[in-house]
């Protein structure tokens, strides 16, 4: 508190804190609050949670000359709605958080005590705090939201991403800021991750070289080969296959669960999306004006006579073309990359995740989680809404209000 008049810091307010717990029911806040302003006090901060029925409310507010008499007019209040209260004289504000402030989600299915206590030990280890827990979901994945400040969000995301492999988590590291809450650019690979499975293989079912070819096809996913030479060699091998086959290929391929979700819900919310995949395009433009998705890049296999030759048309969307492609996906949306999120799960898909403002590892080969900014292994695609802050709770209730019917959780 500054003396306005000399410029110099004056004596800090008195405060109490005021804490209430009890069962949940109607009226305790607003009996609470009456109470406050009969007493004419200043309200600085508040928080309330509840957990199974439980009620957690904490008021911190300045003191009146007569804050006994408060307090005592305060427990009668409680006690009247069934609240057990605590009061706590001090002085000052509430603290300010420290510099550095991130939003920590972890995501495990089941998600134990003892991989918690581990990661809330790493952040104390960094000299950081957690200052507010919330739950996005609780199924088909658990989910919970830490914000966390005094430590830089890189250090964070290191230690953090140790502990997590350490027990079979997943843990996503963002700076708290505003990018997290403004429109943003989606721009996902096809190929296990937006749909199961590889498309390439599918249509190799067709020309009976299927086991060749995703032998070829894991070796490049892992980056063990060049990508577009790998390319080249398995797409030779469905020459002379029928194009009508990409119809029966379309109408076999499953989308990851949880897909429609996830882009149903942010682009409700102004969100873009963009699918890139080293697949092709007889696909993937498919998919995209089935979905919704406003921008598609892939690779166009040559047809002649109804017959594949074998053959690709034009540049082949390759590690490099990825990552253009995302950039020009951006300038079109008029967004930084920064404010980009790609997904991704092989190596083939390493220059995207890294141009991107976070990059997402979804169920990826080694060396593509040891290099991304986080990693989700859950086979759950919506999953990825949880990080950008918002819970199941608010997509069931935006899809039911559309009229879309929610699976019931389990009891």
């Amino acid at each position: 508190m500054t003396d306005h008049t000399t410029g110099t810091p004056g004596p800090k307010p008195e405060t109490l804190l005021i804490t209430l717990t009890g069962a949940d029911r109607p009226g305790v806040t607003s009996t609470i609050l009456s109470t406050l302003a009969v007493a004419g006090v200043e309200v600085i901060d508040v928080e309330q949670i509840v957990l199974r029925g439980r009620l957690v409310l904490g008021l911190l507010v300045t003191a009146p000359r007569d804050w006994r008499k408060l307090r005592d007019s305060v427990e009668i209040a409680g006690t009247s709605v069934g609240m057990q209260v605590e009061i706590e004289r001090g002085e000052g504000d509430n603290r300010s958080r420290p510099e550095g402030r991130s939003h920590v989600t972890i995501l495990g299915s089941p998600l134990r005590a003892t991989a918690m206590a581990a990661i809330a030990g790493r952040i104390a280890d960094a000299g950081a705090n957690i200052d507010r827990i919330e739950r996005m979901a609780r199924y088909p994945v658990t989910a919970i939201d830490l914000h966390v400040s005094g430590a830089p969000t890189e250090v964070l995301r290191t230690s953090l991403a140790e502990e997590a492999a350490r027990h079979g988590i997943d843990v996503a590291v963002q700076a708290a800021n505003l990018l997290r809450r403004g429109m943003r650019l989606i721009v996902m690979d096809v190929d296990s991750t937006l749909i199961q499975g590889e498309v390439i293989e599918m249509i190799a079912a067709h020309a009976g070289c299927e086991d060749e070819v995703a032998r070829v096809t894991e070796a490049a996913m892992r980056g063990d080969l060049d990508f577009e030479a790998s390319l080249r060699s398995r797409v030779a091998l469905l020459a002379g296959v029928p194009a009508s086959a990409l119809d029966e290929v379309y109408d076999a391929i499953q989308l990851t669960p949880g897909a429609r979700t996830m882009v149903r819900t942010l682009k409700r919310l102004g969100y873009r999306f963009a699918i890139v995949s080293g697949g092709f395009s007889q696909i993937t433009d498919r998919l995209a004006a089935d979905l919704g998705i406003d921008f598609s890049r892939a690779n166009e296999l040559e047809v002649v006579d109804g017959l594949l030759t074998g053959r690709i048309v034009g540049e082949v969307v390759d590690r490099a073309g990825k990552a253009r492609a995302l950039r020009e996906f951006a300038a079109a949306t008029g967004v930084t990359e920064k404010a980009v999120i790609a997904i991704g799960d092989g190596a083939n898909d390493l220059d995207m995740l890294n141009a991107a403002g976070l990059g997402i590892a979804y169920n990826a080969k080694p060396l593509v989680q040891q290099a991304a900014d986080t990693t989700v292994n859950v086979p759950y695609l919506d999953t990825i809404i949880y990080l950008l802050g918002i819970s199941r709770e608010e997509v069931e209730a935006a899809d039911a209000e559309a009229g879309i019917v929610t699976p019931a959780p389990p009891v």
